[in-house]
């Protein structure tokens, strides 16, 4: 008898290749195919007449076949199979391609049922390839599932193995506690896995996709809350309170911190000095003021008797860090050590020897900070700038070179507060919602193809002005099949030409790190005018000289990424521009362009971003670490997550670890969730 941890395999009519392609779908037991959820749905239950129909619908017809004529090869080449088919209404010819083999499956005279899009070919109706069973079979009348496939995988197989799974749903055993299902008003397991498949009607279908929504984003947030809540119950955490007073180090800085940023730190010192780990996320936007507050928090580290240690996902930001930090502590007696990659031999042996004895207390570095042999003598704060770049492994394997260090998680992408409690629900959220007194506005302007000689001369005015400048482009070559899209390549060569006198750079990820790394320095020292780009600068340093960021084809960028792209500029004293060039004739890059023009508050930016694009496009939940979801979406589902949220905070109110026997079910599938994506929680 088939269980449901069995190899998909198992399923009569899956053999060897059959199993490798659904490998591909992550489809490996037979829970998987069960949970392999429809994409839309097929409704065969109201069928039309072929007199209603029309170039172009998609419809369920039902006809008498009165001639056929059979495929055959003639001269090498397989003719189609040609059905007549009538319902009194009219006629349909229904065409097979490459499908003789089909011949024996329909007798003239006999009644089925055709499914597909219609099209008028020289004034006869046709249908081509539709899906057919014979009239009064169990399948007419069904509102059938549609499936995500790969190669080698059809619906019809796809149908009729989770058909032949359906006995199997029925020795599911409920795992969803009671108390949530009676609280929420959700269907059975049993009733949900059945209806989500084969519903027999509109309202169960509503009920079956509630529950398994439900309970995704209920498996989803309560993981999430469990880890949280896992980290502050051990209790083991770096408590700093020891001579580590950040107004010290505050009231020595040139300028006033903001309200937002004062707020922030506030709720960093008490996360510190309380005896469990922190776990904060800081979020703001671009420019608000995070690396200073960041700062404050080693130097608290510091005076306590710990080191910190902070990681950039690039060299040149992690050295823009370095020399800042280096600043910022020189009157403190506080040393600060590099390490890249770029980091070798007998250097790199030094800097590791003297971080072990503590003769660094602060580490600023890329991913190179993070290998096995990098050790600290008294590891207290970690610090992850631009968070969406890493993974939360990552931040993990980081933490795990002290002994339960506090975690400071950084990111100036702004995140919709709906998005960042699934994103970084283990993680407490401080907002710098405040932009820092004198930071001016970035000027935006949208213009299409028409206006990009204007926009080139204004570009070019600014550089005579002694400023530099960004172009930015969404490919490195030129294609021939997609024109319309400039390519940085392109651009450079374009430039180097209409900008004579000015020196104009290439960046790419197709160049070398070494090569990458040239530039940018160069660009920073103000040695190039202008740098031509892919959005490799998306994330980069502050070049305060740089006022103008011209952006081709601005309609294929995301809101989020334009924004991103925009905060490059603006990071000095003189008034920036964001020119978007665009040739999207689309409502969506239309609509795009006015938010652009008409805001610069990057959590405004990100909600509206979220709703056209969706989270997949949006930030790619993947390399977060966050669990893939199957059925539910952060976007058509914000109401749902809004009464999972509740619920999942009464289930952990009434037993905290769900180590209950009603809730120990529920906690295993949470276990299932999180395993799939390698979580180091401890769940």
């Amino acid at each position: 008898m088939i269980g449901l941890t069995d190899p998909v395999s198992s399923v009569k009519g899956i053999g060897a290749r059959k199993e490798a392609a659904l490998g591909k779908l992550n489809i490996k037991t037979v829970d998987d195919l069960l949970r392999h959820y429809p994409r839309d749905y097929e409704d065969r239950r109201n069928k039309r007449k072929i007199s209603e129909l029309s170039d172009g619908v998609t419809a369920a017809v039902q006809g008498e076949i009165v001639s056929k004529r059979q495929g055959f090869r003639r001269g090498g080449k397989s003719q189609p199979l040609r059905l007549l088919v009538e319902d009194g209404t009219g006629a349909l010819e229904v065409v097979f391609f490459n499908a003789a083999y089909l011949e024996r499956r329909f007798s003239e005279g006999k009644t089925y049922v055709f499914f597909g899009s219609v099209t008028k070919n020289g004034g006869k109706l046709q249908m081509t390839h539709p899906e057919f069973s014979e009239a009064g079979s169990e399948d007419c009348a069904e509102i059938l599932p549609v499936y995500p496939l790969t190669a080698g995988i059809t619906q019809n197989d796809m149908r009729k193995w989770i058909k032949s799974l359906n006995e199997k749903i029925f020795l599911l055993k409920e795992y969803l506690p009671e108390n949530s299902i009676s609280r929420n008003r959700l269907c059975g397991v049993r009733h949900a896995l059945e209806n989500i498949h084969f519903p027999r009607d509109g309202q169960r279908l509503r009920e079956a996709k509630y529950r398994l929504v439900f309970e995704e984003l209920l498996l989803l947030q309560t993981g999430l809350l469990l880890i949280k809540n896992k980290n502050a119950a051990k209790g083991e955490g770096v408590q700093l309170t020891g001579g580590g007073n950040m107004e010290d180090f505050i009231g020595g800085l040139p300028y006033k911190l903001t309200e937002a940023q004062r707020r922030t730190l506030s709720e960093i010192a008490r996360d510190m000095e309380s005896p469990r780990a922190m776990n904060r996320l800081v979020q703001g936007d671009v420019g608000s003021g995070k690396t200073v507050v960041a700062a404050a928090a080693m130097y608290k580290t510091v005076r306590s008797g710990y080191q910190a240690v902070i990681m950039a996902p690039t060299e040149i930001l992690a050295k823009q860090h370095f020399e800042e930090f280096q600043s910022l502590f020189r009157d403190h007696g506080v040393r600060v050590g590099f390490l890249s990659g770029s980091v070798k031999g007998n250097e790199r042996k030094t800097l590791l020897a003297e971080l072990e004895g503590g003769g660094f207390q602060i580490l600023v570095g890329t991913h190179a900070v993070i290998r096995p042999d990098v050790a600290f003598q008294k590891l207290g704060l970690v610090v992850t700038d631009e968070q969406h770049r890493f993974g939360v492994n990552q931040r993990i394997l980081l933490s795990q070179k002290g002994k339960s260090p506090d975690v400071l998680v950084m990111t100036a992408t702004p995140i919709p507060r709906t998005l960042a409690f699934i994103l970084y629900g283990d993680l407490d959220i401080s907002l710098i919602d405040e932009r820092p007194p004198g930071r001016r506005r970035v000027i935006t302007k949208a213009t299409d193809s028409g206006g990009r000689e204007e926009a080139y001369a204004f570009l070019k005015q600014q550089l005579r002005n002694g400023n530099q400048a960004y172009v930015v482009a969404p490919r490195i070559e030129d294609s021939e099949e997609s024109a319309e899209l400039k390519s940085v390549s392109g651009l450079y060569r374009e430039l180097t030409g209409k900008l004579s006198g000015f020196q104009v750079a290439l960046l790419h990820g197709a160049m070398k790190q070494r090569e990458k790394d040239e530039v940018m320095a160069r660009f920073y020292a103000g040695e190039i005018d202008v740098l031509v780009a892919t959005v490799l600068i998306e994330v980069g340093v502050d070049v305060p000289r740089a006022t103008v960021m011209l952006i081709e084809n601005a309609e294929r960028f995301g809101l989020a990424q334009l924004h991103q792209l925009r905060g490059r500029v603006g990071r000095g004293s003189a008034q920036s521009f964001c020119l978007l060039i665009t040739d999207g004739k689309s409502p969506e890059a239309k609509e795009r362009a006015k938010i652009m023009a008409s805001t610069d508050d990057g959590f405004v930016i990100a909600e509206k971003d979220l709703s056209l694009r969706g989270p997949g496009e949006f930030f790619g939940l993947r390399q977060h670490g966050v669990p893939q979801l199957k059925i539910a979406d952060l976007v058509k589902h914000i109401k749902a997550l809004s009464a999972v949220r509740k619920e999942a905070g009464l289930l952990l109110d009434d037993d905290a670890l769900l180590s209950s026997e009603k809730n120990r079910p529920f906690m295993e599938k949470i276990r299932q969730m999180f395993k799939a994506v390698e979580m180091k929680a401890g769940l």
